[in-house]
């Protein structure tokens, strides 16, 4: 009987730590696919952004915390780079480890307040384009590849082709929406599918 007993501890203890050791396992998978699926949001979000050469940049995502290395031109890019992924959803931390390698030491050594004030605009109108941006490509009603987005100064101009006055109202929508845009203004153009025509 107390061998029995003792049978069934050790299958009982043999069964949990497989079961926990497949849980850790499942874990790390589903850790694993969250972090890739960061790290392949946070490359797109740096594309998609005009200000920046996204290709002398590298994303490295481990726990939900994001590591950029690679180059840029300025202090300010460097700023933006960190500040774009840093709004991306699951992101914990950004370890910013980009090098400035055009640092323009003379006029940052002068450090007027007008320009501070230049390089948070450009920063934040860069920010907002590419939230924009960003949300037209992922809206499935919306050709976004057809749509630029301009800001100066928190105010968006929506230029390109929609095809319905529908996608017109829901692009400038999207761009109202977005954090910091004071004012947005519509030159977007309807225009009817003619493929038809266009091909002969």
């Amino acid at each position: 009987m107390k061998r029995s007993i003792l049978s069934l501890l050790v299958a009982g203890t043999l069964t949990t730590s497989a079961f926990a050791g497949s849980m850790d396992t499942a874990n790390k998978w589903e850790e694993g696919a969250k972090d890739a699926w960061i790290d392949g949001k946070a490359e797109a979000t740096l594309l998609f952004n005009g200000n920046l050469n996204s290709f002398d940049i590298n994303t490295d995502v481990q726990n939900g915390k994001v590591i950029l290395t690679g180059k840029v031109d300025n202090s300010v890019d460097k700023k933006l780079a960190e500040e774009l992924v840093a709004n991306i959803d699951g992101v914990t931390d950004v370890d910013n480890q980009l090098t400035v390698v055009e640092e323009h030491d003379s006029e940052a050594m002068d450090g007027d307040d007008m320009d501070m004030d230049s390089a948070t605009g450009k920063l934040t109108d860069a920010k907002i384009a590419t939230v924009i941006k960003t949300r037209l490509l992922m809206d499935s009603d919306i050709s976004g590849f057809d749509i630029d987005v301009d800001v100066e100064q928190g105010n968006v101009t929506l230029t390109g082709t929609v095809d319905s006055d529908a996608e017109r109202d829901l692009a400038v929508e999207i761009a109202k929406n977005a954090t910091d845009v004071t004012d947005v203004e519509d030159n977007l153009k309807v225009v009817q599918q003619k493929t038809a025509m266009k091909s002969e």
